[in-house]
């Protein structure tokens, strides 16, 4: 998708951030100011993630194919920049709605949706309670978590090769790397450990948090211990920009990789022959969602919505060239725990 940006200064640039404007018109052209404006604080590690930052933007750029919209954005480097950036945008009285993307962003929206009542928010990946300006979207994490490590459970007890990779059926041991310790990180943990206890008994999952949503070396080391070291055969990631490390390990190892928020099958086209599966998380379509509320002047704060594996919110999407060599049976079994989880069967644990 094409699209013209202008780069603006702003007092939170000098604070460091780094904001841009989505522009309507062609390259050189001064831009018709639209009807609804949005503003964006993306999550640390900014755009180029090809999954969770880059997910939410999809959402913008596809309303903005539909609707006469305009963004402006900010790539937050630090948590301590989150509280000016969404500032920024509500002290202009310019913004129909600020989105705040990401967990991290709570106690800083806690204090500015109070400050700036009169502004509509958006905040994803957590919930702010008591605000009328605020509508929360949450995201069933630990059961699409559980979806990959029932996949990743079943096929470490195989002989399994395809694409560059290949599993070790004596060893059955797979490892998850998370980002930044945090709740939200550790039900991805969670889930996905419950998930591959109910595939196979006999599995061991090792667990490593880097620290950080944009340190591509920590995790291509962190799974490269789990693979020489631990002789795991897969590894799913909820890691950010860390997680290139991961799909980088999983490449060089000749062994598997899950990714997390997009297909990053596609969105990681040279990692795509170890790429088994993506959790997908839907964040394009509540970015979406709630900017078409705005549009029809239907927007409702104080609200949580939530999306699971019901309505398609969170999916298990299977690699783009790896999906058709896993057994069908093994497909099978995975949507039977789908459809168990969300007739109650199954219950899944938020906590490790």
């Amino acid at each position: 998708m094409v699209r013209n940006r202008r780069r603006f200064l702003t007092g939170a640039t000098a604070a460091g951030l780094t904001m841009a404007a989505g522009c309507v018109g062609g390259f050189g052209a001064e831009s018709e100011e639209s009807t609804v404006q949005i503003g964006m604080v993306y999550a640390t590690g900014g755009l180029g993630d090809n999954s969770f930052n880059d997910m939410a933007e999809q959402g913008l750029l596809d309303a903005q194919d539909d609707f006469d919209i305009s963004f402006d954005d900010a790539e937050p480097e630090t948590e301590g920049e989150f509280p000016d950036a969404q500032r920024s945008f509500a002290e202009s009285g310019n913004y129909d709605l600020v989105s705040c993307i990401g967990f991290a962003q709570l106690d800083a929206l806690e204090e500015n949706a109070e400050q700036y009542s009169d502004q509509d928010f958006i905040l994803i990946d957590e919930e702010l309670d008591g605000q009328d300006n605020v509508r929360n979207y949450l995201f069933d994490e630990p059961g699409g978590s559980f979806q990959v490590g029932h996949l990743a459970g079943l096929l470490t007890a195989e002989e399994f090769s395809a694409g560059n990779g290949e599993t070790n059926p004596d060893a059955d041991v797979v490892g998850f790397v998370g980002g930044a310790e945090s709740p939200l990180i550790e039900s991805f943990e969670a889930g996905f450990t419950a998930g591959v206890e109910h595939a196979n008994d006999n599995a061991e999952v090792v667990t490593t948090y880097v620290g950080d949503f944009n340190d591509t070396t920590g995790g291509q080391e962190a799974a490269l211990t789990m693979y020489q070291d631990d002789d795991a055969d897969i590894v799913f990631h909820a890691a950010g920009r860390t997680g290139f490390g991961v799909l980088q390990a999983a490449e060089s190892e000749g062994r598997f990789a899950i990714g997390v928020d997009a297909d990053q099958s596609i969105t990681e086209p040279d990692y795509a022959d170890n790429i088994l599966a993506s959790m997908v998380k839907r964040v394009d379509e509540a970015m979406y969602t709630a900017v078409e509320s705005v549009v029809n002047d239907e927007f409702e704060g104080g609200e949580t919505e939530r999306l699971g594996l019901e309505d398609g919110g969170i999916e298990t999407v299977y690699g783009d060239t790896l999906g058709d060599e896993i057994p069908g049976e093994i497909k099978d079994q995975v949507e039977e725990s789908r459809q168990a989880i969300i007739d109650g069967e199954i219950d899944v644990p938020d906590e490790p």
